[in-house]
């Protein structure tokens, strides 16, 4: 194998971790923002916990640590990746340019839609503890 291999193979992985933990971070901040106000958005100061933003909030929060932690990480890739299909579905898409996410503010949910589908499959890499569990 040659040496370049060796070294995309190892830090592939840990690109792929470092993706997840970024991700997972970020998204974070979408739930926390709509249950803890952390950060405050004005948007969120009515939201009531049974609302459809307050279920998104606490899917969002409870997955983003599982994404954190890289547990589950398959599993909870796949309906955090369907949430955010169906948040562009809902919210994005009926404001027209269906095939224009950057007219219809949708860009975020597409972002995560996709990276969230690539976690699914890809797994959530060398830094996780998936992969601890797998060594094991």
């Amino acid at each position: 194998m040659a040496p370049d291999k060796e070294l995309f193979d190892v830090w592939t992985s840990r690109a792929l971790g470092a993706l997840r933990l970024v991700t997972g971070y970020l998204y974070l901040q979408h739930g926390t923002a709509k249950l803890l106000h952390v950060p405050h958005l004005a948007v969120f100061d009515k939201l009531t916990v049974l609302s459809l933003d307050g279920i998104a909030g606490m899917i969002e929060i409870a997955g983003s640590l599982l994404i954190l932690l890289g547990l589950f990480t398959r599993p909870v890739a796949l309906i955090l990746s369907g949430e955010m299909a169906v948040a562009y579905f809902m919210a994005h898409a009926p404001q027209g340019h269906f095939f224009m996410p950057a007219l219809n503010q949708g860009e975020e949910a597409v972002l995560y839609c996709f990276i969230f589908l690539f976690l699914a499959i890809a797994g959530g890499g060398s830094w996780s503890i998936d992969a601890i569990r797998v060594r094991k």
